[in-house]
């Protein structure tokens, strides 16, 4: 067999080949680069196959949510991702109108970018939401994950693979020369999109339905700075006659770069032929969605897509994995799935690090779809829904069913001093409210509660505040065991950090407080006893961490002697409330089940 090394030739395995790696990767989006990234930060040796020949060519996912970038805060990237994004304070004056130069009917602010709302977003994370087309991500991603191991091959074609109790052999093949080999992995990735082939050879369960709407997008340059700075915003959604964005009856004038780089997204009617775009045709869209008839946009690029409503059921079968648009499918509806996409390999890659490095049993590998599953619904019910919701503004505009100078006249009726004029204003207000279930959806982006065979439940779940009791609209900060770790500013005289800084990729991690210190002694002897790497850190005054604002022991939930058990991921495995009179032995049996060694 052969094996890759770590020079500089790239070289095609000659037919007939069998290559060795520990993980293969199918897909370079960002479910496969993120999870060649965090592999081979673990040191795990990866292959990462795509059958392009470079990453993205079109700007697709771009909404980047607090929970994507803490990852890459947690990877070291989040300075290069913020380099090539658009800041938070420039995405949120989401705008309705008739055209981007015609009359406005109204804004929400959204991505949090609201005052009351920046609050929640700012306690709940050391990050923000930006915008980062997926152009500009990828490489990032599939740059950052070859500096540190991963082997990236592309215009690399999957053919097939089979598994066995030892590991998967996938069938491959050179685009360029024709050449197929095999890769010998212990464990496979499918990576490779909506209309993934890794997961259709799994045969995985899927719920919901394919291709329920078609839509276009069409790509273009020209500089309209002077219509749309002065409210920045990613996304202008334009309300006229035959705009029909997937079927929601709107056309969408998205930011690429601000101001001078855009895309549309346009409807069609799935039932039908396909259209035929060609660059007239597309001029025309642009011109009528922007309202600038003598407009000479660039069109840089056009393309079909369908809208999706599918999910997995199960997300692995053996040694084979799916992650990404291959296990949820939906519309790009409240941003999430680029973002749902990294956190699946952020979950994945390191319980498959543990189990190749012996630290764990393979029944650790189960928790994925335990885990994931659970969070590909949501996300597909959440952005169908949000899509639907649409529908409110039309019925409170009254244009459902109307087209040409009828629907402008149900538009301009919005002005009168009627009953009929302010009741369609009163309809208007609750439908833009409607619409922070898509633009504003914390508690979707952060909510993801896991309950496995990894984590070591206490009977509690977080519990909503008081006054946004909405578990999709507001985030619940807790420390239950599946919760996220909270955010805090913790740190000493000369050095702030997040919480999450204290508990990185590479270990696990036990926090507790000062009358906790045994817990240090106790980490230390079961680290060594297990062979897993485990740190703890004694957070209070006069340690090495201190509790600059006071903002952790309020939301630790457990006494100062107790401690919090985290894992990898962030995610909280196991929580006791005080020290037990042997915190080694405790320490010991929990780390013990978690990793399905008991």
């Amino acid at each position: 067999m052969a094996t890759f090394d770590d020079g500089l030739a790239e070289t095609v395995p000659p037919t007939g080949t069998t290559v060795e790696t520990d993980v293969v990767i199918v897909g370079s989006g960002p479910a496969g680069s993120s999870a060649a990234l965090f592999l081979a930060e673990l040191g795990v040796p990866t292959i990462m196959i795509t059958k392009y020949r470079w990453t993205a060519n079109t700007p697709r996912a771009h909404i980047t949510n607090q929970r994507a970038m803490e990852i890459f805060r947690d990877l070291g990237i989040e300075e290069q991702v913020l380099a090539d994004a658009t800041p938070h304070h420039l995405v949120g004056d989401t705008v309705f109108c008739t055209s981007i130069a015609g009359e406005e009917i109204g804004r929400i602010r959204t991505w949090g970018t609201r005052p009351d709302r920046e609050a929640d977003y700012q306690l709940a994370s050391p990050c923000l939401t930006v915008d980062i087309p997926q152009t500009y991500l990828e490489p990032i991603l599939v740059r950052n994950a070859t500096e540190r191991g991963a082997q990236t091959r592309f215009s690399t074609e999957y053919l097939g693979h089979e598994q066995d109790d030892d590991g998967v052999t996938v069938q491959v093949r050179d685009r360029l020369t024709g050449h197929a080999y095999a890769i010998r992995a212990k464990y496979l990735i499918g990576a490779d999109g909506a209309r993934s082939q890794v997961a259709a050879d799994l045969d995985l369960p899927y719920e919901g339905a394919m291709d329920i709407a078609g839509s276009m997008n069409i790509t273009f340059k020209a500089d309209i700075s002077a219509l749309v700075d002065h409210r920045p915003s990613v996304l202008y959604w334009v309300i006229q006659p035959g705009s029909n964005v997937g079927g929601i009856g709107t056309g969408l004038v998205r930011m690429v770069r601000p101001w001078d780089e855009w895309l549309i997204v346009w409807g069609y009617d799935i039932a039908e032929e396909p259209p035929v775009l060609d660059d007239a045709a597309a001029t025309k869209i642009v011109r009528d969605l922007l309202g600038m008839p003598d407009l000479e946009p660039e069109i840089t690029g056009y393309s079909l897509w369908g809208v999706n409503e599918m999910y997995a059921t199960r997300l692995q079968r053996g040694r084979v994995f799916c992650a990404g648009d291959a296990v949820h499918r939906h519309p790009p509806s409240n941003g999430l799935g680029s973002n749902t996409s990294v956190q699946d390999s952020y979950n994945l890659a390191w319980k498959i690090a543990a189990v190749l490095r012996g630290q764990a049993a393979p029944s650790l590998l189960e928790s994925y779809t335990e885990e994931r599953a659970p969070v590909a619904e949501r996300i597909v019910t959440r952005a169908n829904t949000s899509a639907r919701e649409f529908a409110d503004i039309f019925e409170a505009l009254g244009v459902v069913g109307l087209d040409g100078e009828a629907m402008a006249a149900a538009i301009e009726e919005r002005k009168a001093d009627t009953p009929a004029g302010a009741a369609k204003r009163a309809a208007l207000v609750k439908a833009m409210e409607t619409k922070n279930y898509e633009f504003n959806a914390h508690g979707v982006e952060l909510g993801q509660f896991y309950e496995s065979c990894a984590i070591i439940g206490d009977g509690t779940r977080p519990v909503q505040p008081p006054g946004k009791e909405d578990p999709d609209l507001f985030h619940a900060v807790s420390t239950s065991p599946g919760a996220h770790l909270p955010h805090a500013w913790v740190g000493d005289q000369t050095t702030r950090l997040a919480m999450m800084d204290l508990a990185p990729y590479h270990c696990w991690t036990l926090i507790t407080g000062v009358a906790g210190s045994a817990w240090e002694q106790a980490s230390t002897t079961v680290a060594a006893e297990l062979g897993v790497p485990l740190e703890a850190v004694v957070i209070g005054p006069g340690r090495a961490v201190t509790d600059l604002y006071f903002d952790w022991a309020k939301l630790r939930e457990v006494e100062e002697s107790g401690a919090l058990l985290v894992r990898p991921d962030k995610h909280i495995a196991w929580r006791v409330t005080n020290l037990p009179d042997d915190p080694a032995a405790a320490l010991r049996d929990a780390l013990t089940r978690l990793l399905g060694r008991a």
